[in-house]
């Protein structure tokens, strides 16, 4: 009897981080001070993407840094409640980074992050990532992490040479203008799908409008990438593989939004576990748009739905019987 083949994972190569989250009235001015109504730690940075994909089934593998200290501790744990499997062993020379997220009275957030351990990467942990990848498997990588000094480098370098059986998402993140073009243009010619939101598609593009955006982008991608624009409430912009010139508006879902924190990721995580499950592109699409308006409507960065809570949200939608 022939041993089943292992499933695809997603496979996070980048940074889970500690969220020190508080609510407050409204941004300070500069030289300011406001009160926080509600502080909250949890897990975050790629943690969010990895549990929308591991919550709808998907096999979930974090194969970033983790390091020392309470930070290290907290991700951990977060990491094995919701059995997402670590790739590296703890690194012993400082703790893991953390990010402020202030989270105003409309839901939107303001973050600030300070890196750990997570931003020192060596050729040797980079290695270890690429031989443990399996055909199938699809490698997340993000913006914050090809921003820094020491992890931009290597982990372009680690993208450019995966194999053509390994799916690469990537995230360009709120910091993608200061990543140098030498990083990320190998990141680009390897990526299989770009997602990222309105914002970040204009900083790549000078477009302010997120279907001219997505089409640009896709210019940048290699023959047969796909590209989401992320719209918040307004759904995305899907640019799918072999569509041409075509770009698709995908509704969103309307909401009372409570904190938009991890709405990204989760929407990231939610597209690329329906891919897996066997969804095409726009169906998918439609499912990560209700998995992050799920996921505003909770509080905390790690929010999104569970396949019965989503199929739930969707009701009668066409894509929820796909899935029930």
């Amino acid at each position: 009897m022939s041993t089943p083949s292992p499933s695809p994972r997603l496979v996070l190569a980048g940074n889970v981080i500690a969220d020190l989250v508080i609510e407050v009235p409204a941004l300070p001015e500069r030289g300011g001070d406001v009160i926080g109504s509600r502080t909250e730690l949890y897990a975050g940075g790629g943690f969010n993407a990895l549990t929308a994909a591991r919550r709808l089934g998907a096999d979930a593998v974090y194969a970033g840094l983790h390091g020392t200290g309470p930070y290290g501790d907290l991700v951990r744990r977060a990491l094995a409640d919701e059995d997402i499997a670590t790739l590296h062993p703890v690194r012993t020379d400082g703790d893991t980074g953390f990010c402020v997220a202030l989270v105003d009275s409309g839901g939107e957030r303001t973050f600030v992050t300070s890196f750990g351990v997570d931003a020192r990467m060596t050729a040797a942990e980079t290695a270890a990532v690429a031989g443990a990848l399996r055909p199938g498997d699809t490698v997340q990588l993000s913006g914050y992490s090809l921003v820094m000094e020491v992890n931009g480098p290597l982990l372009s370098a680690f993208a450019a040479g995966l194999p053509a059986d390994v799916r690469v998402c990537f995230d360009p993140a709120p910091l993608v203008a200061d990543i140098p073009a030498e990083t990320l243009e190998p990141v680009l010619a390897r990526t299989d799908w770009l997602s990222c939101n309105a914002r970040e598609a204009r900083l790549m593009t000078g477009l302010s409008l997120p279907q001219e955006a997505a089409a640009a982008l896709r210019g940048r991608l290699a023959p047969g990438a796909g590209v989401l624009v992320r719209a918040d409430k307004d759904g995305c912009w899907l640019a799918a593989p072999g569509s041409g010139d075509v770009v698709v508006h995908v509704p969103g879902f309307p909401v009372d939004a409570v904190d938009s924190n991890g709405a990204g990721d989760a929407h990231v995580g939610a597209f690329l576990a329906l891919l897996g499950r066997g969804l095409d592109p726009l169906s998918a699409a439609r499912g990560a748009n209700a998995a992050a308006a799920f996921a505003v409507t909770r509080r905390g960065p790690a929010t999104a739905p569970g396949l019965a809570e989503l199929v739930a949200f969707l009701g009668d939608d066409p894509v929820g019987g796909l899935l029930g």
